[in-house]
Parts: C-alpha cells; structure tokens; sequence
C-alpha cells in the first residue's frame, strides 16, 4: 500500500530535492572514523575550513544553475560544551575547553567534529508517495557507533522538525534505541528506486551484520555500522510493508577494505542501480527480489572488479557520487575530483558508463576535496527528500537555494571562517565564540527557529 496521490499533487508535480549539510566552522582532521580509510588517513593535517564551505556551496550552487532543486541545512553547534560538560569537565568555556585538550584530547576532537556536514547520515526519508498516510516520514539516524556522530541525532532531530514542520505533510519519528543492536547510519545505507520520482517506490535496504541470529558472516577488520535490525525498524517506523522492502547484506569484504557505508558502493536512482561487483553479499538474491517487487524495470549498472578495484573504488569514491534525472530521461553523474585522478576509475566512467545502455548520459566533475580528505564524497554531503509540489510550499525557514541566498551565506562563510585549522586550534576558546556568533546569525538568515542547544538554553 501507498500514499494516495491527491488531485494536487499528480505524478509529475514530485521533485527530488537535495539538502546538503552546510560544512561547519569546526571542519578539521581528527581522523575520527574507524573504518574510514580517507579519514584515517588525513587525520592530523591542517584543514580550511572557508575552502570547505565554499566547495559545498559551489557545488549547490552549480546544480541549482543545471535546474535541480537544492536545499541547504544548517551545521551541527560545535564545539559541543554540554557534552564535555556531562563528562565532568567544569569551569569556563574556556576552562572546560583547556582541561579537555589536556586530559582528554581525544575527547575534545569529537565534540568538534563537523561531520554533519554529511547529511546521508542525517537520517532516513520516505516519500509521501509511498506511505500509507500520505506523508513524508523521516527518522534521524542513532548514529551510535561512534561517539563523535552519536552527537548528532538531537539537533538533528530538531532541525528536520523546524523545516519539515507541517504535520498535515510530514512526520517524524524517534531516533533509534542507541544501542549495538539497531546502529542506524540513515540514509547513506538505504537507496529508494521506482519509475519517475512520483510514482510508487520499493526501498532497498543495506546493512552489514545482523544483530540478532544470522550465520555470523561479518567483516573482521572494520565494523559493520549498520544492522538489519535497525532497518527493519525504520522501515516499520515509515509503515512499509513487504511489498516496498528489501533488506540486503553489504559484502564484508567490501566493509574490511574500507566501504563503511552502502553509499561507497553503490548509487541508486529512478530504475538505475549502479554498483561495484562486491557491493552486495549476495548479489543475484539483491537483484531479483529488486525485479520482483518494482513496478517498473530495474536497470542494473554493474561495474566489474576487473574494471575497477576495491582499492581505486574507495580512492575515487566513484560510487559516493549523486545520480540524478533529467526532464528528457537522461541522468547525470556528479563525481569527485578524484575520479580523474585515477586512470581505471576514469576510464570506466568514459568507456563503460556514458558508452553503455543506460540512462546515464552525462558525468560531471566537482572539487569538493577538503570534504574527501575527511571521508566524504559529493553523496554524502546531501539528504535526498522526493516532494510534492504542495509539499515543497509546506516547508518551513529559508532553506531552499537561490541566488541571493547563495550569495549571503558565502558572504557569512567568509565573514566567520578560518582559511587554517589544526587540530591543536581546537582548544581555542575564541574560535568556540566565534562558531556560536556564525551559528546565531546563520539560523536569521535561513529563518529558522532556535535550533541549537546554546539558543536554547
């Protein structure tokens, strides 16, 4: 069962908008994600955190010029003092601050992580097209298999429900119980596939290990972040029947070499699944229950291991890239920077993807490298939300791209971003200061209401 499609809203009235996270005046590298190769390796290094924002900006911008709808959200409030506060570090800002690098610097670079800005991880979204009560539901994800994300879902959780705020349109769900058994690393683990974005869809599931029972085959070198269990439960959460679902297991392999999430190794859109050929564990199972249950047919784009390996797939983030639809059928591919950078990567986008059959037509290259050093490509700095037209209206604050909006916040991004960060800068109580003016001024131009903790307090 699904959502009506009111006498408003037909099929072609629903839009994908893509809402990417703002990268935050903290962005720096802490290599703070086990299993992330990229992060892990870049961690130590001075960041720009103006160079960060801009690139995020500008790749918004460029879409929104190409005619795809694009939203904006707002960066997490960092550095997070209440949380070095409820673990025992008291005094001053500044105080709190220094005691931290001090005794527990560890602690203090995840309390000023900027991963937000991956906004995959934000949560998952279920079109109001497929849902039984006619509206789009999302879950913020518990994100609890790392401390510095478990951060996140609060404010999270308030930011989704300041812009999506009409319940006659939209609903919202609890996080997860933030516990091993339902780790929930949203969206960057759940691809939705159907005909026109319009049209009903079925919703592919991506987890690494089963919690409960299973057969125990898991990766053993990196942690599997994403359970089937978690998604079972987000699936109930949006009402989903068995007909729209389906779960499938991450390859370990894939996991251990370094793919923490789905969205590494493959990418969906409309009828088109592009994946690696260790994206799955078991592939053949993925691709005829995804026939079974489409409506309209799938079109599978398989990329070989002997085309690209693991290694260049997770060098390039080839498959972190955003697929998206154009009015004529076609698709287009946003990729890295640093899938030129690699000749098999690049050979295979020129001579096996835009030379097969299939819809993708066009690949188009984006530098969006102070986010890559830390582990994230062009997908995983945006939240896909499919809306209707009186959807798009409901929406709340001043987050949907144009061009003055563009414009003042690379004006507020110059204003009150350091071109250099090291992490030792972290303990600075001045930048904590001047992170919460950005973030203050930030929420009056995107016209939102008193989202973080420090506006609430």
């Amino acid at each position: 069962m699904s959502g009506e499609v009111s006498q408003a809203d037909n099929t072609a009235d629903y839009r994908e908008v893509n809402f990417d996270g703002l990268v935050g005046p903290t962005h720096n590298y802490s290599g703070l994600a086990h299993g992330n190769v990229a992060s892990m390796s870049h961690g130590g290094l001075v960041s720009n955190p103006r160079e960060a924002a801009l690139q995020g900006l500008a790749k918004m911008k460029s879409l929104h010029d190409a005619g795809y709808l694009q939203g904006v959200l707002p960066p997490q409030q960092r550095p997070d003092l209440s949380a070095l506060r409820a673990l025992g570090f008291e005094g001053s800002n500044g105080q709190v601050l220094e005691r931290a690098a001090r005794e527990a610097p560890q602690v203090l670079r995840a309390v000023c992580s900027a991963s937000s800005m991956w906004t995959a991880n934000a949560g998952t979204v279920t079109p109001s097209r497929d849902t039984v009560d006619g509206r789009v539901h999302f879950t913020p994800a518990n994100l609890q298999s790392s401390f510095h994300r478990y951060l996140e879902p609060e404010t999270t959780g308030r930011v989704l429900s300041a812009i999506f705020a009409d319940s006659k349109h939209f609903a919202h769900h609890s996080v997860l119980p933030a516990t091993p058994a339902f780790s929930d690393e949203g969206a960057a683990n759940h691809t939705r596939l159907c005909g026109e974005h319009g049209e009903p869809g079925v919703h592919l599931y991506v987890y690494g290990r089963q919690a409960f029972g299973g057969d125990g085959v898991e990766p053993q070198r990196y942690p599997a972040r994403q359970t089937l269990e978690a998604s079972q439960a987000v699936a109930r959460q949006h009402g989903l029947d068995d007909s729209q679902v389906v779960f499938a297991q991450q390859h370990p392999d894939a996991i251990d070499a370094g793919v923490f999430h789905n969205d590494v190794i493959a990418v969906g859109n409309g009828p088109v699944l592009l994946y690696h050929e260790l994206a799955f564990r078991d592939e053949q199972a993925t691709l005829d229950e995804l026939r079974d249950k489409m409506s309209t047919p799938l079109i599978p784009v398989r990329v070989p291991l002997e085309a690209v390996s693991i290694e260049d797939a997770v060098g390039s983030y080839l498959f972190n890239s955003q697929l998206l639809s154009n009015p004529d059928g076609s698709m287009t591919l946003v990729v890295p920077g640093e899938c030129q950078e690699r000749e098999a990567v690049w050979r295979c986008l020129q001579d096996y993807l835009l030379a097969g059959n299939n819809p993708i037509s066009e690949v188009v290259v984006k530098d969006v490298k102070q986010s890559m050093r830390n582990g994230g490509g062009p997908a995983c700095l945006r939240l896909r939300v499919v809306l209707s037209r009186a959807e798009r209206e409901a929406l709340s604050g001043r987050v949907l791209l144009d061009d003055a909006l563009y414009s003042e916040l690379v004006s507020w991004v110059e204003r009150h971003y350091r071109e250099q960060l090291a992490v030792d800068d972290l303990a600075d109580p001045v930048l904590a200061e001047q992170t919460l003016a950005a973030l203050d001024e930030l929420t009056e131009i995107l016209q939102l209401s008193a989202v973080y903790p420090f506006q609430r307090a």
